[in-house]
This record gives structure tokens, C-alpha cells and sequence, in this order.
């Protein structure tokens, strides 16, 4: 049996089939999270967004780490913010 190679369900993806701001969004909270596990030992991991505010959860090391706001702020904040002006606000959570 083949694998489909279905693109993702319709209402991730704008009517152009431009991938979504969330899509988007997952995307570039991934990447952060690639380079923050690599060289840091830590992650970041998208929640939700609902239009104007980001939810992400620190892990690995960043849970325990005392430059954990300045790391959410001022990198995983600034690089949403850079790329989406649109974002009102990154908070991290903690419960799972």
C-alpha cells in the first residue's frame, strides 16, 4: 500500500494554499528549538496561538535554567516578533 501525499487539512492553509501564520509559526518555533537543543540543551515547543498571542513551553534544560525569561523575551519573543509584527505577545506555560 502506498503513502498518501495528501498536503495538510484545509483549514491550516489559506485559500492561495499559502501555508498558515500558525504553519508558520510551528515552523519557525521548530527551528529556535533545533538550535536552543543543540547548542543549549533545552527546547521551545509551540502550544497555540489565537491571533494575537503565542503559547510555547521551555523544556529540557530551559525548565530549570535562571535566564529563562531572558531567553524566552529576548530571543524566542524577538524572533517571533522579528518575523511576525502581527504578534502581540509570547508567554510560555507550564503545565503539560
Amino acid at each position: 500500500m502506498k503513502a498518501s501525499n495528501k498536503s495538510k487539512p484545509a483549514k491550516t492553509r489559506s485559500p492561495n494554499g499559502e501555508a498558515s501564520i500558525e504553519e508558520r509559526l510551528r515552523g519557525l518555533i521548530e527551528y529556535l528549538s533545533a538550535y536552543i537543543e543543540q547548542y543549549h540543551g533545552g527546547s521551545v515547543e509551540f502550544v497555540s496561538f489565537d491571533g494575537k498571542k503565542v503559547l510555547v513551553r521551555l523544556g529540557g534544560a530551559c525548565e530549570t535554567c535562571e535566564l529563562q525569561a531572558g531567553t524566552l523575551k529576548g530571543w524566542i519573543r524577538g524572533t517571533v516578533r522579528q518575523f511576525f509584527p502581527e504578534v502581540e505577545a509570547v508567554e510560555a506555560v507550564e503545565e503539560r
